[in-house]
């Protein structure tokens, strides 16, 4: 039975997976090998060494309790004889000091015991001087032989890498020489490959293949005609307005939908070069030409409708082949929108009428000539006075929101100084920061030039920045207004010291309702930075965040200069 391909691969994996092992094992035997000799040399030669080299030193010592000592080494020395002789000088030692101990330290005794140590130390530093041969010996040996199991395997391995890739190439060589001549439309081509692997299947599914694109390539032109009318057919029951363009920029096909929308007929558009149709209906050139994917209205049979335009590449193996304009009606969806805006606005203002009438009457009831109030009473009020503030701080961001939405964002627009935003804005914060120790530092650029704005909104926008900064701030802390004049551009910038923000949630902190996940602010709307950036994008502006973990943040917005 044939091996497979997957097999083969696995096999010879596995062959050069074993090589591996093998070097590895007898690398590791040897060292081990040799790595045991040095130890033992210092198992049982050095420590008899160190014991006669403490015991010399205790002989030369007049102390009490030298010959204590000396007694101990004698014990440890007799406890690790490992050398011929060593044994019998060691009972000489033993005798001697015995001698010692009953005499006294006699010079002739001591001569005696110190030529015991002597010989003990001697024939230790000669088996050290043999292991040490014995040792060089074994490692030159364990090199020799990891060199050559090394350079056996490393040919065995070289040549299994050299012979076994060209069984592979071989296959994938003749396979991409037939795919080539496919996408040459020479649909005769044939590969033979002789095997009974997973090449050989794929050789007999790419000559069944060719066999069938050749027997399509002489079919009847009818055939063709009935699939063209056949896709047509689907192309018109789809619901979105389509319109497909190739890359010469001639236009492919229109459905129905797209036609009325057009205002024209199929003859009048299809096959026709884009650049002419184009010069001749305002829809189809915006169509084109128009990058923004924004809701956009068209009127059909006197009544609004609300489109959204996407943009398909159509690709094919040599690059891109053309495109296909697609419209989705969101009318409905519009409405709703349109709808819940005008909700919103008219709850909104109703609730704004008896907050107000609430937060008149609170301070009617903090004026001690209506009565006076204990201090549970005043804490009470107090409480139910910033949940008024709080209210009514949201019903006006609601407001402001819904009257972008509805498109009847109203600005009072006037030549106006930048230095009164900055001014107006930081006197609403004052209080804010001084409850929270913290300093209001100004960097502005002398001379700034007047801008054409609603003092109020941009003064809004500011504040809301100075609010955020002053909030997250540690105590203590520092929060920079920064205003400079740069390239026909006024900058706003407002920078805090604080924590910072992930970065991962900076392109989202001027979506609508978004706060950042972990915060302890639990009273904001999200709607603050939002409406921010509605109402400097009117005044033709942009806006900006910079921030990140434990460096803080900058929000900014820039205005144009205007004569």
């Amino acid at each position: 039975m044939a091996m497979k391909l997957k097999t083969k691969v696995a096999t010879g994996s596995i062959f050069l997976f074993v090589l591996l092992v093998i070097v590895g094992a007898i690398s590791f035997y040897y060292i081990n090998r040799v790595t045991e000799e040095a130890r033992q040399i210092v198992k049982d030669n050095y420590e008899s060494l160190n014991y006669s080299r403490q015991m010399l030193k205790e002989l030369n010592n007049h102390s009490d309790s030298a010959f204590e000592r000396f007694d101990q080494m004698l014990v440890l020395q007799e406890k690790n004889i490992t050398e011929p002789g060593e044994k019998e000088m060691t009972l000489s030692l033993r005798k001697n000091f015995s001698l010692l101990k009953e005499k006294g330290k006699v010079d002739s005794i001591l001569i005696l015991a110190r030529n015991d140590i002597s010989n003990i130390m001697q024939v230790n530093l000669l088996a050290i001087d043999k292991k040490n041969q014995a040792a060089q010996a074994s490692a030159q040996s364990a090199k020799t032989i990891i060199t050559v199991c090394l350079t056996f395997c490393l040919l065995i391995g070289f040549t299994f890498l050299y012979n076994f890739p060209s069984s592979v190439a071989g296959p994938i060589a003749s396979l991409t020489e037939g795919i080539k001549a496919i996408a040459g439309k020479n649909y005769g081509q044939r590969i033979h490959l002789n095997r009974q692997d997973e090449f050989g299947e794929l050789a007999t599914a790419f000559n069944s293949m060719a066999e069938r694109l050749d027997e399509y390539e002489h079919s009847n032109l009818s055939k063709i005609l009935f699939e063209k009318h056949r896709a047509e057919t689907v192309i018109n029951t789809l619901k979105d307005a389509s319109i497909g363009i190739d890359n010469k920029g001639t236009i492919l096909f229109v459905n129905r939908q797209a036609l009325q929308l057009l205002n024209l007929k199929e003859q009048d558009i299809v096959g026709q070069p884009q650049k002419e149709v184009e010069s001749r209906n305002d829809l189809f050139r915006f169509l084109v030409k128009e990058q923004a994917n924004a809701p956009f209205k068209i009127v059909v049979e006197n009544k609004e409708n609300y489109f959204t335009k996407e943009i398909m590449d159509i690709q094919q193996q040599d690059g891109k082949a053309g495109m296909v304009i697609v419209l989705k009606n969101i009318t409905p969806f519009k409405e709703l929108d349109t709808a819940k805006t005008n909700f919103m606005a008219t709850i909104s203002h109703e609730l704004k009428t008896p907050l107000a009438s609430s937060d008149f009457s609170l301070k009617l009831l903090e004026d001690e000539r209506v009565g006076a109030l204990n201090e549970e009473q005043q804490e009470l009020v107090k409480s139910l006075k910033e949940d008024n503030k709080r209210l009514l701080k949201i019903l006006s961001e609601l407001l402001d929101l819904s009257q972008v939405e509805s498109g009847k964002l109203e600005l009072n627009v006037q030549q106006i100084s930048p230095y009164n935003i900055i001014e107006k804005a930081e006197q609403f914060v004052l209080n804010a920061a001084k409850n929270k120790s913290v300093s209001i530092q100004k960097n502005v650029t002398e001379g700034l030039a007047l801008i054409a704005a609603d003092e109020e909104k941009l003064v809004w926008v500011l504040n809301n920045f100075l609010t955020n900064a002053i909030k997250n701030s540690y105590e203590n802390g520092v929060v920079e207004i920064i205003v400079k004049q740069e390239a026909g551009k006024i900058n706003f910038a407002v920078k805090d010291n604080g924590k910072g923000i992930e970065e991962k949630y900076l392109p989202r902190l001027f979506d609508r309702y978004f706060k950042v996940p972990g915060t302890s602010e639990k009273s904001g709307s999200g709607l603050g930075l939002a409406i921010s950036k509605e109402f400097i994008e009117a005044h033709g502006g942009t806006i900006s965040v910079v921030s990140s973990l434990g460096a803080g943040s900058t929000f900014s917005f820039s205005l144009p200069v205007k004569a």
